[in-house]
């Protein structure tokens, strides 16, 4: 093996004499491709499979859980190591993806978002490392700010102070950051997203209070100043709450109208429903101590009276004193061989025997005791709602199906029919040139079944103060009535046209066809006539012939041309017969040739 290995630089050289230049070329072009090939393999193998998200590993499950579901929901692909690492696939989207996540807040207290300084040397000093330190802080944070998408520009200036030997005389880090906002962008008025700005500024420099921070747009407009933003937040609420309850109203409205509409079979006679409610939008916090009953027996359900058993309170343990005394009371009279000093009183109850008598119970008891704290954005006050309903109209028919239109003649029998039919006029229409028709009111025990429906559907609480007002009165029709009448009458006066002009027709035709029939009898009288007229003629010349036959005249016989002269004759004759004003014509042209 070593000797082959001595030899082959001697080979090497014989065969690079003996090849071509082409040959050389080729061999020159392999090697560069090896080299080439082996140098891309090694940088890629040598290259990161991704960029990590945080470089501190998040020991917190639920909070990883929540940075990963956060991920997904912008479409980030990434992966999480075995230990523990949330790994992306390169740095822009690893710097966007921890804005978003510091500004609304999912990063563990015990993550540092900002450890990406810039690398020391070992000839640098103490100077030349705050140096850079700041100059990282200040162009890290820039970038995280850029990164929020409505953020087009952003200026950052952080200022560190000398380090004091004494707290009490250390200067505090101050940063104004000036950012200039995307067109459209309603970032300036949420300030639950300028929150997030400042803690992302305020967790990026160390030291850095909510105080020493100035943070504005690029008209000079205070936009961390949250305190003066407290009214404006309160309108704001105000407004979200007026636009709840509007929504609420419209659904409670919409419910309970299509419920009332469908049993009222449509919309006609149920047309709107007026909701309100009425709500304390100011912001209520208290606390209450509620002492109830101690319920020893609870409410059976099969029964529908109260059988509930319910005591004050119950005693846990209790003390029952009796003390009786008899004797002389104690009479003090001072030291022993001295004269007492007891006022005359005291001096007269001496060696007086008395009795007494003490009685005392001392009971522990337990109620039932409830502690509440409440937290209320919204208090419902109370709620309204009301509708009218509107009656039945009839329109009246007579016996062919038809309506009934009021004119001067039958105005005082329809008033007597109201009459005799106990309806009042007032619900009876009679306008001359109009339809007839009558209104049925409707009960007041459909009223107090509608009343009904609608506190139920809207949550009724009489003691909460809601009112529900349903009325009954004719709704205005004289629009709708006047199409329907105006169509009425066009469909009638169509009818009436149509079927004068069939009866018309009709007449034409019949007198058509009389006129087509006379002229036909007559023709056929005409022609017979006629013909019986030729048939004499012909009669005649044969009964000549005959009688000259007989008579022996064999002579008389007559020619082709008389026979087609007479012929003709004969032609012309029954032709002046049936068109005399033409042969009338005829004559006269040629007498006027003549």
């Amino acid at each position: 093996m070593i000797e082959w290995l001595k030899q082959l630089p001697a080979k090497i050289k014989e065969l690079w004499a003996k090849w071509k230049p082409v040959q050389k070329g080729i061999f020159i072009g392999i090697v560069l491709l090896v080299v080439v090939a082996l140098a891309l393999m090694f940088r890629v193998n040598s290259a990161p499979a991704g960029v990590p998200l945080f470089t501190t590993v998040i020991r917190d499950e639920d909070a990883r859980e929540n940075i990963t579901m956060r991920l997904d929901q912008e479409n980030v692909d990434f992966r999480v190591r075995e230990d523990g690492l949330i790994i992306v696939n390169d740095k822009k989207t690893a710097e966007k993806m921890k804005s978003i996540l510091i500004t609304e807040g999912l990063v563990p207290k015990e993550v540092d978002a900002f450890n990406l300084f810039d690398k020391s040397s070992w000839s640098d000093t103490d100077f030349d490392r705050n140096i850079k330190l700041q100059r990282s802080l200040t162009k890290q944070l820039k970038q995280h700010i850029l990164a929020i998408d409505d953020i087009a520009n952003a200026t950052v200036d952080l200022t560190f102070p000398k380090k004091e030997l004494f707290s009490t005389d250390q200067k505090p880090v101050t940063a104004s950051v000036i950012v200039t906002f995307k067109p459209n962008s309603t970032m300036p008025e949420e300030r639950k997203r300028l929150k997030g700005l400042q803690d992302l500024i305020l967790r990026s420099v160390v030291g850095l209070t909510a105080e020493n921070l100035t943070l504005s747009d690029n008209f000079g407009n205070i936009l961390n100043d949250f305190e003066s933003l407290a009214e404006s937040d309160r309108l704001d609420n105000i407004r979200k709450g007026n636009k709840i309850i509007s929504e609420e109203e419209e659904a409670l409205r919409k419910r309970v109208l299509e419920s009332l509409q469908k049993n009222f079979n449509g919309a006609d006679r149920v047309r709107d429903l007026v909701v309100k409610i009425e709500k304390d939008l100011n912001f209520v916090s208290k606390d209450q101590t509620i002492y109830t009953p101690v319920i020893i027996t609870e409410q059976d359900p099969d029964k529908p009276y109260d059988t509930t058993e319910k005591r004050e309170s119950i005693t846990l343990s209790s003390q029952e004193i009796k003390k009786t005394w008899t004797g002389t009371g104690y009479n003090p009279e001072g030291p022993a061989g001295v004269e007492g000093q007891n006022p005359p009183v005291y001096s007269d109850m001496s060696n007086v025997i008395g009795k007494s008598t003490e009685e005392g119970i001392t009971k522990n008891n337990v109620v039932n005791k409830e502690e509440r704290h409440t937290d209320q954005n919204y208090e419902l006050k109370r709620i309204s709602a009301s509708a009218n309903i509107d009656g039945r109209w009839e329109t009246i028919i007579d016996k062919n199906r038809k309506p009934i239109v009021i004119n001067d003649q039958n105005l005082s029998e329809w008033q007597s029919y109201c009459q005799q039919n106990e309806i009042p006029l007032d619900n009876c229409r009679l306008s001359i040139g109009h339809f007839f028709r009558v209104y049925h009111p409707v009960s007041q025990k459909v009223i107090d079944d509608v009343t009904k429906i609608v506190q139920s559907g809207i949550n009724y609480q009489k003691k909460r103060g809601d009112s529900v007002s349903i009325t009954s009165f004719p709704i205005p029709r004289d629009k709708e009535w006047e199409i329907e009448e105006d169509a009425y009458f066009r469909k009638e006066e169509t009818r009436r046209t149509v079927l004068f002009s069939l009866a018309g027709i009709t007449v034409i035709l019949l007198a058509f066809i009389i006129f087509r029939f006379i002229s036909r009898e007559l023709d056929r009288r005409r022609r017979l006539r006629e013909e019986e007229i030729l048939r004499r003629q012909q009669a005649e010349r044969e009964k000549a012939l005959w009688d000259a036959k007989q008579d022996g005249l064999q002579d008389v016989t007559m020619s082709v041309e008389e026979r087609k002269r007479a012929e003709l004759q004969e032609n012309a004759i029954a032709m002046a017969k049936e068109h005399p004003e033409d042969v009338a014509m005829l004559i006269r042209t040629w007498l006027l040739e003549e």
